[in-house]
C-alpha cells in the first residue's frame, strides 16, 4: 500500500454491515484507519464534512429507529441543521454506519459494495 491514499472507516464492530464493509476493504488489500465512532465520536465539524461529502441532509444520515431519536424529539421539523448535527455528535449511535472515506469522497456501506465506487 505504499503511496496509497488513506482510507478511513467510521466503524461499529457490533454492526453486521460495518463488519462486512471492513472485510470487503481488506479483501481488496486495503487496511483502513478504523474509527470506532462510539468510543471516538466525530465532532460536529467532522459530521458536517461527512454530510457534505455524502451530499446528504442530517436526517438522511441518522438512524431514526434508535430510541434516542424519539427520546430527543429529533423528528421535530423546527430543528435546525446544526441542532441535528449536534445531536449526532452527542449521541453517535444515531449516525448511520459504516461510512468510508477515501480520495476526498465518502460512501455509506449499505450495502457494503456501495463503498467500492469511491475506492
Amino acid at each position: 500500500m505504499s503511496g496509497a491514499a488513506t482510507v478511513t472507516i467510521w466503524h461499529n464492530p457490533r454492526c453486521t454491515k460495518s463488519r462486512g464493509t471492513l472485510e470487503l476493504l481488506r479483501e481488496r488489500g486495503i487496511e483502513p484507519v478504523i474509527v470506532d465512532y462510539r468510543n471516538d465520536p466525530p465532532g460536529a465539524a467532522e459530521i458536517e464534512h461527512a454530510l457534505q461529502l455524502l451530499g446528504m441532509q442530517p436526517r438522511e444520515l441518522m438512524r431514526k429507529n434508535e430510541a434516542v431519536y424519539a427520546e430527543l424529539g429529533l423528528d421535530d421539523p423546527k430543528l435546525t441543521r446544526r441542532q441535528l448535527i449536534d445531536a449526532m455528535a452527542a449521541h453517535p449511535i444515531l449516525i448511520e454506519r459504516p461510512i468510508v472515506f477515501a480520495h476526498g469522497k465518502a460512501a455509506i456501506g449499505r450495502p457494503p459494495e456501495a463503498v467500492l465506487a469511491i475506492l
